[in-house]
């Protein structure tokens, strides 16, 4: 048995650690033996692992590392010669019935990181018990690296040569491709220096819509922003959304998972919109019947939405694999949360910006209007509904007292408003009579507590943050 001085530690989007620090070929190795120690319990080594990687720092290199382990093991490898966003990889785990598929990214998280995704059977993400299991395999045996070269040499590398067609041919399928035809709508697309540019770009000019480009080259630094579809990294393309008289600008992350939209008004709509708008629409134009699910940090309007149909609406804790697993075990429409990820009836189990963007622009050209002219409308019928959200960093010594104060004494400030019920499921949710929320939690995937509030109106919501952070800081 081998002691180790660093415990390897997978959150809710895999394992992510900064750089030169945590992530190093040593402990990436270590990682890769933990998954070929994980497939050997299992005995699901008969099949090779599909392995994809962004375009951070490293990954391609830590891409071959894993490599070289796996096939130093025995277990064949299937793998491209260029970067993939992860919703690739897990259609292929899907698609080809295989056991694990694995994604080298930190998602959205900043230039400085870089993480290991594990993608189990069926193309989801892996369940808590599966890395619990992963994180106790790491280290109980030596590692063992076969050479890059004799890999190859001896057949235990294939590299796809069309990795992206049965995708791509996938999501077509779904699609009403002749409505995007004939509507004549003119995009640019923001893929943020990251992995999902040439999918999205596949679809768009299939449905012979006018595309522009920007920030599509490799920049292990994404430009000095962070790779996420936020409202505040995007204004180089809310910009020349307005300014070049574009329908609709398009924003992916690093490794093309998340979405984030621009409105030709320059409107940015937040995950929470995306998700509502595309609920009702696939409802409501498309006929799909059936609920919908959210993570608990995803707006109450989804609920209201699904109450007006008849349906219910399924909160989960956060965490795509609960979003998944809850979809698939009541056949929802669609499922998401408010970070800007969601999957769809039908596809993958998994996050998926290149669906769900080709869904959205299907919508905009078959309902003749805006996006901002439907959520209006929506607004009109539903009534408004304001996120707000705040991060906050802390010392381990203060993560402790935090979490001492809110999960284990269970103390809350006085909001001055009635409380409906309170919830510990995941971090600590307060809901209150007018439906109304605030949640905190810590990330899974950063050294931050997220706090997120939604009330009617963008001050109540303030406010509520604004209470629960003075609580907080004592």
């Amino acid at each position: 048995m081998i002691t180790t001085k660093q415990k390897i530690k997978f959150g809710t989007g895999g394992w992510r650690a900064l750089i030169g620090d945590d992530f190093t070929k040593e402990n990436i190795c270590r990682v890769a033996q933990g998954i070929v120690q994980l497939m050997k319990s299992e005995n699901k080594t008969d099949k090779p692992v599909i392995i994809g990687y962004d375009r951070r720092f490293m990954s391609e290199d830590a891409a071959r590392w894993v490599a070289e382990v796996l096939c130093g093991n025995g277990i064949k490898v299937k793998t491209m010669r260029r970067s993939a966003p992860t919703p690739l990889v897990m259609f292929i785990v899907k698609n080809e019935e295989l056991h694990y598929g694995i994604e080298i990214t930190a998602s959205h998280n900043p230039s400085s990181y870089n993480g290991i995704k594990l993608i189990v059977e069926e193309g989801r993400d892996a369940s808590l018990e599966c890395t619990d299991k992963l994180e106790a395999l790491i280290d109980t045996n030596e590692v063992s690296a076969m050479n890059i070269e004799a890999a190859e040499e001896n057949g235990m590398v294939e590299y796809l040569k069309t990795p992206f067609n049965d995708f791509l041919d996938s999501i077509l399928s779904k699609l009403d491709v002749d409505t995007i035809r004939t509507a004549g709508l003119r995009v640019l697309f923001d893929p943020m220096h990251g992995s999902g540019t040439y999918p999205l770009m596949t679809i768009l000019y299939t449905t012979r819509c006018t595309v522009d480009l920007m920030n599509s080259n490799k920049d292990a630094y994404f430009g000095g922003s962070m790779p996420a579809p936020s409202y505040n990294e995007l204004g180089g393309l809310i910009q020349r959304v307005v300014h070049e008289h574009y329908d609709l600008g398009i924003a992916v992350d690093g490794d093309g998972d998340r979405l984030g939209i621009i409105d030709a008004c320059g409107e940015y709509l937040s995950a929470n919109q995306i998700l509502v708008m595309l609920y009702y629409y696939l409802h409501e134009y498309r006929g799909w019947k059936g609920p919908v699910v959210r993570n608990l940090a995803t707006t109450h309007m989804l609920d209201k939405v699904a109450e007006s149909f008849g349906e219910k609406c399924y909160e989960v804790p956060v965490g795509f694999k609960y979003v998944s697993s809850k979809l698939d075990e009541v056949d929802a429409v669609l499922g998401g949360e408010s970070s800007g990820g969601l999957t769809v009836r039908g596809h993958i189990f998994g996050k998926d910006s290149v669906y769900a963007a080709s869904l959205f622009v299907e919508m905009v050209c078959a309902i003749g209007k805006s996006p901002t002219e439907f959520w209006n409308e929506l607004e009109e019928k539903y009534g408004a509904y304001r996120m707000v959200e705040c991060n906050l960093s802390f010392t381990q010594s203060e993560k402790e007292r935090v979490e001492r104060l809110i999960m284990t004494d269970r103390l809350l400030p006085n909001f001055s408003k009635a409380i409906a019920h309170v919830s510990y499921e995941d971090g600590c949710k307060v809901y209150f009579e007018d439906n109304s929320f605030i949640i905190c939690r810590f990330s899974g995937t950063e050294p931050l507590l997220r706090i997120f509030a939604e009330a009617n109106d963008s001050e109540i919501a303030e406010g509520l943050i604004h209470t629960m952070k003075n609580f907080i800081n004592g």
